[in-house]
């Protein structure tokens, strides 16, 4: 009977192929998917949920909460007008919502006001109050006279945000956003691109959908995500 003598080396080597191949399973682990369509066009869409994955997308890091979802829009009944407010996120954890973000928004040299609308449950709270941006330059504080208020209505919440322009330098995220964005244009053609939002508190695959059309119920498209 042969012996098994000890190795140390061919141990390490052993061990060293191990963690690589972990490694690379890791980074071709394929991004959630989705897809939906109405008689006008095809979704099919990508989801980049964890702060890594969104760094890879976008090819520039992002503050925390920013999620980006790729989407390639098929028209199926001539020219379409494809245009990022066509579409929001939300949750089903806590019934949140976004619309999604332009670059200059999300990294532009300027102030932005995020306003959260509550409603259902019987009661409804609204946070109004300006933000300091960009984000690109750190993450957005509400200031310190902002107040909410409050109101009877429905259950969910909606984040939406306006800007306003000031002087400074513009990030250097502003570029890699505005190369990969979703551009708005009409088009008989597949148009692809990225739409950016931003969810508060983490949420799972499985609680997001994203929403085509949501202004016009005849013609929305919802669209789930698979792991």
């Amino acid at each position: 009977m042969a012996r098994y003598v000890y190795n140390p080396h061919v141990m390490r080597f052993w061990f060293s192929l191990v963690f690589v191949c972990s490694g690379l399973f890791a980074q071709s682990k394929a991004l959630p998917i989705g897809s939906g369509s109405n008689k006008r066009v095809k979704i099919e869409a990508t989801l980049s949920l964890d702060k890594s994955a969104v760094e890879k997308a976008v090819g520039h890091a992002m503050e925390e909460g920013f999620l980006v979802v790729e989407v390639r829009v098929t028209p199926l009944a001539g020219n379409v007008l494809i245009s990022p407010d066509d579409f929001i996120l939300r949750s089903d954890k806590n019934g949140e919502r976004s619309g999604a973000f332009s670059p200059h928004q999300i990294a532009g040299s300027s102030v932005m006001t995020l306003n959260q609308r509550s409603s259902g449950g019987g009661v409804s709270r609204e946070e109004n109050g300006r933000v300091w941006g960009p984000i690109g330059g750190g993450r957005p504080q509400r200031l310190p006279d902002s107040s909410p208020t409050i109101a009877s209505s429905g259950g969910t919440t909606e984040t939406v945000a306006t800007m306003s322009q000031t002087r400074g330098k513009e990030s250097p995220l502003l570029g890699a956003l505005k190369e990969k964005v979703l551009a708005e244009k009409e088009s008989a053609e597949p148009v692809t691109g990225q739409l950016y939002f931003l969810m508060e508190g983490k949420h799972k695959v499985k609680q997001l959908e994203l929403v085509y059309n949501h202004n016009a119920p005849e013609t929305r498209v919802f669209i789930r995500f698979k792991e």
